[in-house]
């Protein structure tokens, strides 16, 4: 029974349980996770996040203070220049806890504990929504589908309307050309005619007037 336990000594010293703790936090600061036993992570998980909660306000009475638990001056470093920054906007809750399994061996129960801010592992997508659709939503695809059948329709239609205007103007064109040369045509064969039948009326008429002289000549004598 754990009566009156309120901390979990690790099986080790107070010394050594302290240095051990200082070296995993100066770890987890410096790579923002790391691999341990479920045990181990809880403890650290009490032991760091006090430390990284005066990081938000950066005095030299803050990194005095924090290099009294970490005494490492590049973790503090990493501690007020990055790891301070992103968690201004947070209340608490700074680490996670991931179970990743048992340890082969002695079947420890491991876990991965990190820095919530600094995740770029998973998670990081949104997942898309599924869209919800009402019952009408056929018919309405369906009325669509008729719309744009409709206007592809109308636009053939147009297009060969146009088509058509165009190869009867063409038509048209061919005709009257054809009309005007008969026309012209006819016109000067009608002409021609008239002249053959005065030439040839002219004629029949001389040739009248001929015979009626030689007629008359022939009276005489």
């Amino acid at each position: 029974m754990r009566h009156g336990k309120r901390i979990n000594h690790l099986s080790r010293k107070s010394a050594h349980r302290k240095a051990m703790l200082a070296n995993m936090a100066c770890s987890l600061i410096e790579h923002k996770r790391i691999n341990t036993t479920v045990a181990k992570a809880k403890a650290l998980r009490m032991y760091v996040e006090p430390i990284i909660n005066r990081a938000k306000t950066d005095s030299t009475h803050s990194r005095r203070m924090v290099f009294r638990s970490l005494r490492d001056k590049y973790a503090v470093q990493e501690l007020f220049r990055t790891v301070g920054p992103a968690i201004t906007d947070r209340d608490g809750g700074y680490t996670r806890i991931i179970k990743t399994g048992f340890r082969p061996g002695d079947a420890a129960d491991m876990c991965l504990i990190e820095l919530v801010d600094f995740n770029d592992l998973y998670g990081t997508a949104t997942a898309s929504k599924k869209k919800r659709t009402r019952r009408g939503g056929a018919k309405k695809k369906a009325e669509d589908v008729v719309a744009t059948g409709a206007a592809a329709v109308a636009d053939k239609a147009v297009e060969v309307a146009e088509k058509t205007a165009e190869a009867v103007s063409d038509t048209v064109e061919e005709v009257s050309e054809a009309a005007e040369e008969v026309a012209e045509a006819t016109t000067e064969q009608v002409a021609e005619a008239t002249q053959e039948a005065t030439e040839a009326a002219d004629e029949a008429a001389d040739e009248s007037k001929d015979d009626a002289e030689n007629s008359d000549d022939e009276n005489k004598a």
